[in-house]
């Protein structure tokens, strides 16, 4: 499917992601001209940009969404609608991986607590919302390299089942550059004991990017990156099987398939 395409008032036209209304994927839903509404799914805002024939909804689809319907509701001054999303399914593989350090298969007490603390830090950073009117398809991804499929895979680690995969692991040396793939801001960064050193960017409209396991982090939180500045580099650090840089995607907090965002793969 075609990737839809947005403009913004001074800006030229660039291409949203395809419709792929699936767990883990994306809808983009016309909403029609006139005044900008405002969308939800659930509790969860959903970025709306001006397209060539007025507003459109990209909302992202949580990976534990069961196929069937769904609804967006539509709200503006003149009232509030409700437009029915139809998601359908996805199958994910199921991958098993050998971790050396039993630590980061089952932590201590201790580990835990401060696996707390630091998920509190990254999931408010994953609900960064700035309202830009913009959003679009990253033209490159953050470091050349074999993209896996791993996302929304079922990971066992020793045997035992964890949580599904939640971003894309692009094969890379330790100490390639890892490049902003668009503008935005730094709202995170850490050494993190499951992610290794990670920064997460706000791009906008509720688009979060994120980036782990890097040997050297090279930005601070609130700086402005553009695309291309470097923001660190690819490293081996938290759990890992070998270097390689996890790069995850939210749509208002919801991990999706980078590969959605991708222009390569859009359409």
């Amino acid at each position: 499917m075609l990737a839809c395409v947005l403009v913004a008032s001074g800006t030229a036209l660039a291409a949203l992601p395809a419709h792929q209304p699936v767990p883990g994927g994306v809808a983009v839903v016309p909403l029609g001209m006139g005044e900008r509404p405002t969308v939800t799914l659930g509790d969860r805002s959903v970025a709306v940009v001006r397209t060539g024939s007025g507003w459109a909804a990209v909302a992202g689809i949580p990976l534990d969404t069961e196929p069937g319907d769904l609804s967006l509701t539509v709200r503006t001054a003149a009232g509030e609608r409700n437009i029915t999303i139809t998601i359908g399914e996805r199958k994910y593989r199921e991958q098993y991986l050998t971790i050396k350090e039993q630590r980061y298969v089952t932590p201590d007490e201790e580990e835990l607590a401060r696996y707390r603390r630091e998920r509190a830090e990254m999931d408010a950073a994953r609900a960064s919302w700035r309202e830009t009117g913009v959003l679009g398809l990253f033209t490159v991804a953050p470091v050349p390299g074999r993209q896996s499929d791993s996302f929304g895979s079922r990971r066992f680690f020793n045997g035992q089942p964890r949580n599904p995969h939640s971003g894309m692991d692009i094969a890379a040396p330790t100490g390639t550059p890892v490049q902003a793939p668009a503008a935005g801001r730094v709202v995170a960064t850490g050494g993190y004991f499951f992610n290794g050193n990670t920064v997460m960017l706000d791009h906008g409209e509720g688009l979060v990017t994120l980036y782990c396991h890097l040997s050297r982090i090279d930005v601070a939180v609130g700086d402005t990156v553009v695309v291309g500045d470097t923001l660190g580099l690819v490293g081996a650090t938290g759990r890992v099987t070998g270097a390689h840089l996890h790069w995850s995607v939210y749509l208002s907090g919801v991990a999706i398939d980078p590969a959605y965002m991708l222009a390569d793969n859009s359409q």
